[in-house]
């Protein structure tokens, strides 16, 4: 089991990863200036590009919508990973090993290249399975894909392929593409045989499976030939890659959407996903020969924030008996969320793709409209097994109804339901359903428990809440003591940008977080006895003296550093300061703008210790204290005298 990954280790994958060359695989960069670069957004919608990347300090900041971070965080939020696997992907990429604390084991370099092979495979499948889709032999799949209402490009936004009819055509593109057959017998895209392995799809429309980050990891077939003897949907096996249990189809499509909406709308097969999506659902997904079980409710709770303040899952099921066994059986699960979780029943038993097809995508937005919570769902198909107006069709509904409102956990809902229980019954009296209905919540508890006395409620769930490492802050960073509340910390205003103090102040400390080795030796001396008039700027200059002068040969551990010594209401502005393009084009023109920034500093500061000189000089009394008046005159010519080489020096 892998343990807290050292965090030297972490320190050491920030370093040496390009935060430019990751984002580029999620946003289109441009440069903006020398060593900036901008593009649209990832994390909101704009038209005009204000996501700005600063390679040399190794961070991004929207001036938009204020999302910032490192590279580790934004992997971790574009791929809604952990912060341990966020620094493990990084780290698999530039080859660097990592350790781990407490003797914890974490992916090694064999292992780590082994499943690099197995995605290759995947991703060489997956183009020769979209190219066969527009040959000849392919007529039949685009067929199925046309009589469902699905064009040409709705095929290639899908990734839909076709697996040729034969035994050995994807089998002879990858070992000429250098893979052998026991690297290939991992896939789980080939069978064996006594002659060796073979082609498992074989004349059938493909769908690639891929995982949140976008890599393929599986496909999934369709028959398309009466004399297909094999099962109408055939998946890829249980392999290393591909685990049924983790896997959504369409979730590398939708999770953006999701974040966003904080909904998650499940459905059933892969033509429901495309049906969603090309009718604006594009927050839809559908398990793979499984149902929706406790990995897939991991996937949805990091996605959706599930926290407590809001987010929705959506199950749609057919209006058939299965459907309905099938919502009932998600009921089991919902209690894994905070979220709230409905399901929308089809009553004709159409599903997403037969809605669009027939009735337009209004019809699907309706369906997802028509959600209704789980808990009611499942309440009301329990009483329709029954005749309600009859007494005893009553009474036998209240017994079968109790046991599931029993089952709901959160104790405020179940009283709630125990009042609707009462309506939909038409009894006149709540208190007697919820008495039968604690009774059934108490057994119930005494049967789980042996006999035991039942404790508080919920104790024994779960604790969704653990932090684990690299739980992140707003720097991103692991392992970093939590600061004082917002009550504590002082109230900072964003500064008036037309008041030339704190406008020359928030220019130094632009300079400061972007080219911190100007600092080194005297000039740090200079800087840490600097005083800024502007709060908020003086509390990141107290973070800089905190940080010392030991990081700043190192701008991106220095900016890091910085980030966790200041308050956190300010760690947003240090991450605007550290990336803002500095007005100059040539590393010449950079170098004299910053050190003329910093001079300018020094002059102000020695401007403002003048002052104060020369005023304990006036109040004082040249007869009554000739030393300190000398003192003073001295430190005064000293002060001018340093003023002037610093105007010499630019």
């Amino acid at each position: 089991m892998a343990g807290l990954i050292k965090r030297e280790d972490i320190d050491e994958v920030r370093q040496r990863t390009d935060i430019k060359e990751v984002v580029d695989g999620y946003v289109t960069l441009k440069g903006a200036g020398l060593g900036t670069f901008k593009g649209l957004c990832p994390f909101h919608d704009e038209r005009s590009p204000s996501f700005t990347v600063r390679p040399q300090v190794g961070r991004y900041h929207c001036f938009g919508c204020g999302e910032d971070g490192d590279v580790i965080s934004f992997v971790q939020k574009q791929d809604h990973s952990s912060f341990q696997e966020a620094v493990e992907k990084l780290a698999a990429r530039i080859g660097y090993e990592l350790r781990y604390e407490d003797g914890g084991t974490g992916p090694n370099r064999e292992e780590v290249g082994r499943r690099q092979r197995l995605l290759d495979a995947h991703k060489i499948a997956d183009e020769f399975f979209r190219a066969q889709l527009l040959t000849p032999g392919a007529a039949e799949a685009r067929n199925f894909l046309f009589g469902r209402g699905f064009d040409r490009a709705a095929a290639e936004h899908f990734g839909c392929g076709y697996a040729p009819q034969g035994w050995d055509a994807l089998l002879k593109h990858l070992r000429g593409r250098g893979f052998t057959d026991a690297e290939l017998k991992l896939t789980g895209m080939f069978s064996e045989g006594n002659r060796g392995i073979y082609d498992r799809f074989r004349g059938r429309l493909i769908w690639p499976i891929k995982d949140i980050a976008g890599d393929t990891i599986g496909f999934g077939a369709r028959k398309l030939y009466e004399d297909d003897q094999g099962p109408k949907y055939l998946n890829t096996p249980e392999t290393t890659l591909y685990k049924k249990s983790q896997v959504l189809y369409g979730i590398d499509l939708a999770k953006k959407s999701i974040a966003k909406d904080r909904q998650l709308v499940v459905v059933e097969g892969y033509t429901d996903v495309m049906a969603c999506h090309l009718a604006g659902i594009t927050t839809a997904v559908a398990t793979c020969g499984t149902a929706f079980g406790t990995e897939h409710i991991k996937i949805a709770r990091r996605l959706l924030s599930d926290d407590g303040t809001g987010g929705e899952v959506v199950f749609t099921f057919d209006g058939d008996a299965a459907g309905q066994k099938a919502a009932l059986r998600a009921f089991e699960e919902d209690q894994r969320f905070t979220a709230q979780t409905y399901v929308a029943v089809e009553p004709t038993g159409a599903d997403p793709c037969d809605l669009r097809l027939s009735r337009g995508d209004d019809a699907v937005h309706a369906l997802v409209q028509s959600r209704r919570p789980l808990f009611e769902f499942a309440i009301r198909t329990t009483l329709k097994q029954f005749n309600l107006d009859t007494v005893e069709g009553r009474v036998q509904g209240l017994k079968a109804s109790v046991p599931v409102v029993a089952a709901i956990r959160d104790g405020s809902t179940r009283t709630g339901y125990c009042q609707a229980l009462t309506g939909w019954l038409g009894m006149p009296d709540p208190n007697e359903v919820l008495r039968l209905v604690n009774a059934e919540v108490k057994n119930a508890a005494r049967r789980q428990d042996g006999g035991r006395t039942p404790g508080p409620q919920g104790a024994g769930r779960p604790d969704h809440g653990a932090q684990h490492q690299g739980a992140p802050n707003h720097a991103g960073a692991p392992g970093v003591a939590a600061g004082p509340p917002l009550e504590a910390v002082p109230s900072f205003h964003r500064p008036d940008p037309r008041d030339p103090v704190a406008s020359m102040e928030r220019q130094a400390l632009e300079v400061a977080l972007q080219a911190p080795s100007l600092l080194a030796g005297a000039v740090w001396d200079r800087f840490a006895e600097a005083r800024f008039a502007t709060p908020a700027f003086q509390a990141v200059h107290d973070a800089m003296r905190a940080t010392g002068p030991g990081m700043v040969t190192d701008p991106v551990r220095w900016v890091e550093h910085v980030m966790h010594e200041v308050p956190e209401p300010l760690r947003p502005l240090v991450s605007e300061l550290s990336v803002v393009p500095l007005p100059a084009h040539t590393e010449e023109a950079v170098l004299k703008y910053c050190r003329d920034i910093l001079s300018r500093l020094f002059e102000l500061q020695i401007t403002r210790t003048k002052a104060d000189k020369m005023g304990q000089l006036q109040r004082l009394d040249p007869s009554a204290d000739p030393e300190t008046y000398q003192r003073l005159n001295r430190e005064l010519l000293m002060l001018e005298m340093e003023r002037r080489a610093l105007r010499a020096e630019t």
